[in-house]
Formats: structure tokens, sequence, C-alpha cells
């Protein structure tokens, strides 16, 4: 099976260093069901291609299964596992490329973090749902997507198209985001896995869904099809999606005693949009804006005369400008609304001049060693009259049952830490008092009477 990924950057061979395989090398990489072969059969200034072969020894996956592996008997030997994409090749491009998922790179860390053209092209891909499905579940993340049907026998039209499809992505795209979606999206299409899933894929599921899954309109597809033989471990996904900002909350039923609580990512932008409102900001700069949940909030109030939104990822400002429903806005609704791509770590003069700032569970996915320069950026260089910020409070976490398997306890696996209620006020205080801004810190959501609200907020106010 074979997958390619291109891109037209200049130069070209820089993406050799994002994915951490030199152009001039051909590499291979032992799995546990074949070899996996990486080699650039172009590589220029103005074009080059990674293409990544597996070659699957229909012997060596069959010994590899365990006694619940969804292929038996006859299954094992006769099927299409050699030829079309799968599982098994989501599974060795996250062995192969598993750095460059990450989204490091030390050398070429600027590249890494940006969005650039890429093209992305799998011969045979198993899609059950058709060419139509393909286009659901890539174009919301800013793909243009060629899904062509690979017909049952190209002699005989008249038998129809068989349940494979040629696909084609192409797009901008931050290289990390692009290889994180192929590896959940993959398996989706095919919608059958090789391997018995446990209850760390939920982990993983969210490990690489980011923030792009949450805020997509068929998570609930995707994520039901990604765990499909995990019986609960779907719902399970499903309810940490929601609390980590997922439009999922399902309806109660109508018979219901008790009231049904917002999700906390409701009570959250409720509460920061009545702060931002008590405040008597008139312009707002959402920094770390993701899909734009916060700034739809803002512009329907018609008192946050100017609203802007920052996001590392540019795929993921076109979610935002999605859910905003940009195209649909009339002239004097959009002019009040800035979407811009913009790191925090880095100065920028485009943050400067605002009434406030808000940083909505984002400093928590800034490795401590780099939050130092997110401070400088926004308390000391921006300067806005007031920054919000909200966190999770990591006492809380004993009271989601369903944080016991994941790594570190952690709310999610992109999480660099969680502050606990005394760290979070030692934090604020500090920086309040070194870029002189005087501080409150207070929760969101129900508090408990042992580990606190669930979220904590900070909202530093400028001397």
């Amino acid at each position: 099976m074979l997958l390619t990924i291109s891109t037209t950057h200049e130069p070209a061979t820089d993406l050799g260093y994002l994915l951490h395989k030199h152009p001039d090398r051909v590499q291979e990489f032992d799995q546990s069901f074949g070899r996996a072969v990486v080699f650039y059969p172009e590589a220029s200034e103005q074009r080059c291609t990674a293409a990544l072969v597996l070659q699957v020894d229909p012997a060596r996956l069959a010994r590899s299964r365990g006694r619940r592996s969804p292929d038996f008997s006859l299954a094992q030997h006769v099927n299409d596992r050699s030829y079309a994409a799968s599982s098994l090749l989501a599974v060795a491009l996250a062995d192969v490329f598993g750095t460059a998922r990450s989204g490091r790179c030390r050398s070429r860390q600027e590249l890494a973090d940006a969005a650039i053209p890429l093209r992305i092209e799998v011969p045979v891909l198993p899609c059950r749902g058709g060419p139509d499905l393909a286009r659901r579940v890539f174009a919301p993340l800013g793909w243009r997507v060629e899904a062509e049907p690979v017909p049952l026998d190209e002699r005989f039209p008249e038998w129809g198209d068989s349940r494979y499809v040629r696909l084609t992505l192409s797009g901008e795209v931050r290289l990390a985001d692009a290889l994180n979606q192929l590896h959940v999206l993959l398996p989706v299409l095919d919608e059958s896995k090789h391997y018995w899933q446990g209850t760390d894929e939920i982990d993983k599921l969210l490990r690489s869904g980011g923030d792009w899954l949450a805020g997509h309109p068929e998570r609930e597809l995707i994520t039901r099809r990604y765990l499909g033989r995990g019986g609960g471990l779907a719902s399970v996904a499903l309810a940490r999606l929601a609390e980590l900002g997922g439009d999922l909350a399902e309806d109660p039923a109508e018979d219901s005693p008790e009231p049904v609580r917002a999700p906390l990512r409701a009570q959250r932008r409720e509460a920061v949009v009545a702060l931002l409102s008590g405040l008597g900001a008139t312009s707002v700069l959402d920094l770390g804006c993701g899909t734009g949940e916060l700034l739809a909030a803002l512009l329907a109030r018609p008192e946050f005369a100017r609203v802007t939104g920052v996001d590392v990822s540019a795929r993921t400002l076109q979610a935002a400008e999605r859910r905003i429903g940009l195209d649909r806005m009339g002239e004097r609704q959009a002019s009040r609304l800035t979407l811009f791509q913009g790191a925090l770590t880095y100065r920028d003069e485009r943050f400067a001049g605002y009434d406030a700032a808000v940083l909505m569970e984002v400093v928590e996915h800034v490795d401590p060693p780099r939050l130092e320069a997110v401070e400088r950026v926004v308390f000391g260089e921006a300067r806005p009259g007031a920054v919000v910020v909200t966190t999770p409070n990591r006492e809380y976490n004993v009271r989601y049952p369903g944080l016991a398997g994941s790594p570190n306890g952690l709310r999610h696996p992109d999480h660099r830490f969680e502050w606990t209620r005394a760290e979070f006020a030692h934090w604020c205080a500090r920086v309040g008092a070194q870029w002189g801004y005087t501080v409150e810190a207070r929760g969101i959501g129900e508090p408990d009477d042992q580990v606190g609200a669930p979220t904590q907020l900070g909202v530093f106010r400028r001397d």
C-alpha cells in the first residue's frame, strides 16, 4: 500500500526536515505485520514528494493477531490488507513519522508551526460510505478533496464501482495536523481495525484528534467508527470531547427529573463573555481561538465592536470561519471580525491595542519552558487593558472517572501540565506583579467542597 506527501513550499526539500527523513536516503522500518519503507521519488527546490510504502507479510499479520482479533479463519489470509490503505497504514505512519506528528523540528520549528501547501495521495483506500463520506470527514479540516471511486473492473463498467476510492487531498495545512488527521481517518473510512481495541484507544484518538476533532461536524461518526469495536469506549470518548469543547451534549430525556446543567465548555464561554462585558471591553483579542466558539459568542453581542481571533493553525482558522459563517455575514457584521495566524511565543505588533485579551484553555497546551515567552508577549508587549485566563483545575480531575487511564491523569493528551488551585494562584500573583496587573482568581462550574471548581479563571487588570 502507498501514501505520498508532496509540497511546493520553497525550498521544498525542507519537507525532509519536517518528516525527519533525509531525501537522499531510503529508510526501512520493521513492523509486527511487515515492513515500511520511506523514500523520495522527487526532491527539488520547487517540489518534494515523500512516499510511504507498506509491505504487509500475511503470515506475520496472522501470527500477530490475538484470540479476540476481529478477523479469523480464512480472512486472516485472504483479504485486501497487502494492497489497500487501512489501519495498518495508519499504525505504520504513526510509527515512522512519530516526531513529525508531534510538531517538533528543532532546525525548522517556525516551518513546523506553519501551514504549508501539501498534496496527499492514497491510490487505493477502502471507504465504506463512498466518495461522499471522504469529503464529509476531510473537507471541514480545510482540504480540497478528490475522491474518485475505483471500478470493480475497468473492462466491465456495468459491474459498477468497488468500495475503494482514489483519494487526493490538497490544501495549506500544518504537516503535523495532516499526519494526525490521516492517523485517525484512514481506519475510520475503512471502518475495520486489524487489532483489538482497549481503553488506551481513547487517549490515542484524543492525542491525534487534538483540537480538530472536538469541533468537527462529523465528530460523532468519526469517534464511533474509530472505536467501533470498543463497546462503551465511544461514549466515554464523546463525553471527554464534550468537556474539551465539542458541541456534543445530548438532548435530555423529556421525563428527566433533574435540571440539565450546561456543559462546562458552555459555562466557560458564558462566564468569559459576561466578564468581558462587565469590564466594559469593546475590542477583544482571542489568543488561541481554535474553531471560534468564543468569537461567535462575542459577535452575537453588538457591544463588542472589534473581535479578533488568533491561532497557530491556518486550518483551525478556516474551521472558525465556517463555524462563524463568515461567508454568510453582511459587510457591516464581517467588518467587526479579524482572523490571522500567529504564535503566542513570538512578538507580534498585531496583538497590541485591545481592551482585553483572552487565553481560554490555552496556557496548559504550552510547554513550561516556553510559558515565560507567552507571558512576555501578552502581558509585557501587547499589554491589553485586561487579560482573562481560564485553565483546568487539576484537583478536580478526581471527579472524572474516565480520566483514570489517561497519561498523568490530565484531561487531554496535549496538555503539558495542569495546575492545582494553589499553583494557579501563585502563577497569577507572580505574573501580575511582574507586569503591573492586579489579579483576581475564581472558579467556573459547579464547585466541589473538597476540590473546588472544574475550571480556574484569572482576571488581570492593568494598573
